[in-house]
């Protein structure tokens, strides 16, 4: 009977030996890819000078491939985060628009593999950001240009991703809404930074406690050069909510079709599989 307690006992901490995280071939790679098809929806990667999106944001499950899309190791407890359209890696500004957190991540992955998702992050980002504990969460997220072209720029160099600090919290208090004046900012916990100061790709680990800014949910269908032609998509859409809006890109002004607004996210993916279901290419969830 003891033989076979010991033999347990051994069994269970054998199953408990802490695997070494996989090693990557190689350093990190700026990586963009070609267009590809999740679950009906195309998503096409590209180089964006700049990035500013809302939308539903989901964590990472636990079967993640064990290398990201960019070559580095995949660390759950990493402030990093995977976005299916932006060039690998950058770094973004997440912020949860329900209890208004927000922090910077380094994306280094593809993914959701889910319609209508703009991000997803590790468990510890969500855990930072005070994401629920199923579900996604509503979020902003917003590319550092200035960080992610100097990130780009030093791969030769090979930055290596660190695991997430104890992260501080930085409490600011913002003006009323619509007002442009964000306040003063103060730290709550000593600030405490990822080792590798070489790395342009560095994170703090810091959140930042703004306004919390939720909103109804809309299915967009963005980029239309002429008003005329978001009119024909619009048309197309019969017994939806539709209607055309204009959306400013850089210097341009184009036109989007929105259908909504929706309380809820399910109710939401019902319009975006409906819309797929219309013929319609390439609708998105966005927070407005």
């Amino acid at each position: 009977m003891i033989n076979r307690v010991i033999l347990g006992l051994s069994v269970a901490l054998a199953g408990c030996v802490h695997k070494p995280p996989p090693q990557p071939v190689g350093p990190p790679k700026f990586t963009v890819g070609d267009g590809y098809q999740s679950q009906g929806e195309w998503r096409y990667p590209h180089v964006f000078p700049n990035y500013d999106a809302t939308g539903l944001a989901t964590v990472m499950a636990d079967n993640q491939p064990p290398i990201t899309a960019d070559n580095e190791p995949y660390d759950p407890d990493a402030l990093a985060a995977a976005s299916p359209v932006l060039q690998l890696p950058a770094i973004v500004t997440v912020t949860n628009l329900v209890n208004g957190y927000s922090m910077e991540v380094r994306v280094n992955d593809r993914g959701p593999d889910d319609p209508g998702r703009v991000l997803a992050v590790t468990p510890k980002v969500a855990s930072l950001l005070g994401f629920p504990q199923s579900g996604p969460v509503e979020v902003e997220v917003k590319l550092n240009e200035q960080k992610t072209d100097a990130l780009d720029a030093s791969l030769g160099q090979g930055p290596q991703l660190t695991a997430a600090p104890e992260a501080g919290i930085t409490a600011q208090s913002l003006g009323p809404p619509g007002s442009s004046s964000a306040g003063s900012a103060q730290n709550l916990t000593p600030q405490v930074s990822v080792t590798n100061a070489a790395d342009p790709g560095q994170l703090s680990g810091h959140i930042t406690v703004g306004q919390a800014n939720p909103g109804p949910l809309y299915v967009q269908i963005p980029g239309f050069g002429r008003a005329k032609d978001a009119h024909v998509i619009m048309d197309q859409l019969i017994g939806m909510p539709a209607f055309t809006t204009p959306v400013f890109s850089g210097d341009r002004t184009l036109y989007a079709v929105r259908v909504g607004p929706y309380q809820t996210v399910a109710d939401a993916d019902a319009a975006l599989q409906q819309v797929l279901q219309h013929g319609v290419n390439d609708p998105e969830i966005i927070v407005h």
